[in-house]
């Protein structure tokens, strides 16, 4: 009975058959560097969606956080008397004059500027000022008033023109310029859009009277800062002899010891 021999055979191409068995077990230790290259890569895309989608939130949040601020009420800075309209004369063919209080109602600094849709035949006096804390002024405004057209009312001549008061949080006691509002106009707040209103001068009435009022308050204060500020500094009399209290004082004190000496003897 023959035998059958189950060993490998021992030729050479047995030994390449074996060989080429074990090729894949070696090969296998060989990809590691491979692994770590698509660990890395992918490490870093998700580092880049990452930051991705941190800008977009970022992005997300302030557009956002703008929409709330413009649904936000607008924080007045100013009181205004009228609060919503300029009261004037209604005199066709003449410059009329209208007056409005104002009045800084924040803790700080605040500049206001006229603003009016007829440059042309309205000014404003003063244009724009800077007001501390608490401090009023009464703005004065000139405009000319045209004569009607073809019948026109004055109700539909004092809609054509608006004006508008604008105001910014400032920074202590500076000077006022209008580029202070084109610089941060971010920052500006449109505190009340004015609509014109004609008097007539013939029937007495509260707003008639009250802006008469107004006026001759903003006359008299105009008065007072033309005025040129009191001298505290020594007096000068005669041709040019300067003497202050003290001197006065002494020479007067001076000429009562010369009586009293001359008396004595």
């Amino acid at each position: 009975m023959p035998i059958v021999d189950d060993r490998p055979p021992s030729d050479g191409g047995g030994n390449k058959l074996w060989g080429i068995l074990k090729l894949p077990f070696r090969s296998s230790r060989n990809t590691t560097p491979h692994t770590t290259t698509l660990s890395s890569s992918y490490q870093i895309e998700r580092s880049h969606a990452h930051k991705k989608n941190e800008k977009y939130s970022s992005s997300s949040t302030t557009s956002v956080s703008s929409v709330v601020r413009s649904l936000l009420p607008t924080r007045r800075r100013l009181r205004l008397d009228p609060r919503n309209k300029l009261y004037f004369p209604y005199e066709p063919g003449k410059q009329v004059q209208s007056a409005i209080k104002i009045k800084n109602t924040s803790k700080s600094h605040a500049a206001f500027k006229f603003q009016t849709t007829a440059p042309k035949s309205c000014f404003m006096r003063p244009p724009g000022a800077i007001l501390a804390p608490g401090e009023t002024i009464i703005a004065t405004v000139f405009k000319f008033v045209e004569p009607p057209e073809n019948n026109e009312k004055p109700i539909d001549t004092k809609r054509k023109v608006k004006f508008k008061i604008m105001s910014l949080k400032v920074k202590g006691v500076i000077d006022y310029i209008p580029e202070l509002f084109d610089e941060q106009k971010d920052l500006v707040a449109v505190e009340q859009i004015l609509q014109v209103v004609f008097l007539d001068v013939t029937r007495p009435s509260p707003a008639l009277e009250k802006l008469k009022r107004q006026l001759a308050e903003a006359e008299a204060a105009l008065e007072t800062r033309k005025k040129p500020p009191e001298d505290t500094g020594p007096k000068v009399v005669g041709d040019g002899l300067v003497i202050d209290e003290w001197k006065e004082r002494r020479e007067r004190y001076l000429a009562r010891q010369q009586v009293e000496g001359e008396d004595s003897i």
